[in-house]
This record gives C-alpha cells, structure tokens and sequence, in this order.
C-alpha cells in the first residue's frame, strides 16, 4: 500500500495553526472589547465568560457615545493632526534618508550615528522644555502644540536611509545626466520609488499619534482639540464614569480608523517592511 505524499499543505499545517493561534491572542483584547461594546453592565462582571451577548445592548450603548461627546470632532482632529505631523515627517526624512544612503560628504558617519542614538531617547525625557517652550510661545492647546514636536522622525530618516541603499546608483546617475539637482531627483525619482517604506512608514507614525495620550494630555485641556484617545479620556471622566458598556463603544468607533486603514495598506506595509528592515 503507498504511503500518503507529504503535500506542502500538510508540511505547513503546524505553522498556519500556530499563526492562528498567535493571531487570536493578539486579536483578543479588540475582540473583547467589540463583544463588552454590545453588552448591558451586568453581562459584562458576570462570572461565566461569554463573547456573544445574551441580551444586545449595541443601540443603547453606542447612543450614548454619539449623543453625549462630538465623536467627530475627536475624529477629525486625529486626521488633522496626524496627517499634519505624517506630511512634516516625509517632508524632512525623505531628503535626509536620501542624503545619508547616497551622497558622500564628510559627516555622514557622524549624523547617521546621531540618528541611531536619536531612536534610543524617550519621548518622555523631552517633554518637560518642549513643553515649556509651547507655553512661552502660546502655543498650547493648539494643532500646532500637538504637531511641531513630532515634525522630524529619526526612525523615518533610519527606515528611508535603509530602503534607499537598495535603490541602483546607475539611476541616479542616469537622472544626473539628464540635469535633474538632488533636490528633483529625491522627489521625482526616488520618492516614487519608495511607496512601500512610505506606507508602512506611515502606518507606524499614523498609529502612534493616533493612540497617543501621554502628549495631548499635557498640551490640551479642553474638547475642542482633542485627539481620539483623549476624547475616550474625557467621556470617561465626564459622563460614561463607569459604564464601561459605552466606553467599550467610544474605543471600538475611535480605532475603527485604524483598523480600516491598515487593512487597505497591509499589502504595501508588508513589502516597505520587507525592504527596508534587512539591508545592512
């Protein structure tokens, strides 16, 4: 009797199932709070764990989200301010990332090592004089407080610094030939060519400020400008209190964005990843 053929399907069994496995734990939180946003509060303590609720709550608790708190003025501020920070990054990583791969000049050893010890400072260690020069400025509780500290990425410059070194120089020294400065070369033959480290540089920066509690909560104190994340923060403090059913509710509408946006680049963050994350 033959013996049954080793199919790549069955090979690759123990990794998929593995994968699932991983996925589901990292998925579950957001599961969780998706079955808790459909639930009334007393399903929510209850001893016995169930995902599907035994009675829907969904109209009632996500009522309570769109009536009580502008959910799109949280939402539209996070565009803004993300976008806003997103653009001033590739404004300036771009053309930096561009310098440091393929231009020669004395320095670049040095300033590529600044920016490697750049990624190892915290956020948090600069916040304090930051902080102090937005208020001498009267800047604070403005799109340019939430904005102006993260216009330049070092990881942006690090991840375009990567990708570019796998670009042919013959290229570049095609487009010399042909007249083109730096400056055009950066942007009408390098950037087009580095959609992939682009998008997924831009999921990583998108999500990070999208997120983000620790700055708006030190640079905004009322509605008017608050991010997704603070929003969720003022519901809370304001009128959910401890209805967790509708603050369930108010994170599932505020990160539905980024669940949305990511499934529609995964592809290109993938391959900027690929590219990017490897070269030497």
């Amino acid at each position: 009797m033959a013996e049954p053929r080793d199919t790549p399907l069955l090979r690759d069994l123990p990794r998929l199932a593995l994968l699932t496995v991983l996925g589901l734990l990292v998925l579950m939180p957001y599961i969780w709070m998706v079955a808790a946003s459909l639930k009334p509060l007393d399903e929510i303590f209850r001893d016995s764990l169930s995902l599907l609720p035994q009675r829907f709550h969904a109209a009632e608790n996500y009522g309570k989200v769109f009536e009580r708190i502008p959910v799109f003025r949280y939402l539209l501020n996070g565009v803004v301010v993300c976008g806003a920070i997103l653009f001033f990054q590739l404004l300036f990583a771009v053309p930096a990332g561009y310098a440091l791969a393929k231009l020669r000049f004395p320095g670049r050893e040095v300033l590529f090592g600044a920016v490697m010890l750049g990624l190892l400072v915290p956020v948090q260690t600069t916040a304090l004089p930051i902080y102090v020069t937005l208020a001498s400025l009267g800047w604070l509780n403005t799109y340019a407080a939430l904005v102006a500290p993260f216009t330049i990425s070092v990881f942006a410059i690090f991840l375009f610094r990567q990708f570019f070194r796998s670009l042919p120089d013959d290229l570049l020294h095609a487009a010399r030939l042909d007249g083109m400065g730096e400056m055009a070369i950066v942007w009408r033959i390098v950037l087009p060519n580095a959609w992939p480290a682009a998008t997924a540089f831009a999921i990583f920066s998108v999500v990070a400020h999208w997120n983000d509690l620790f700055w708006p909560l030190l640079v905004v104190s009322g509605p008017d400008r608050a991010t997704p994340a603070l929003g969720v923060l003022f519901f809370r403090s304001v009128d959910a209190g401890d209805d967790y059913g509708a603050l369930m509710a108010t994170a599932v509408v505020m990160t539905a964005p980024l669940v949305i946006a990511f499934l529609l680049a995964q592809r290109r963050f993938v391959e900027g990843i690929a590219s990017t994350g490897l070269k030497g």
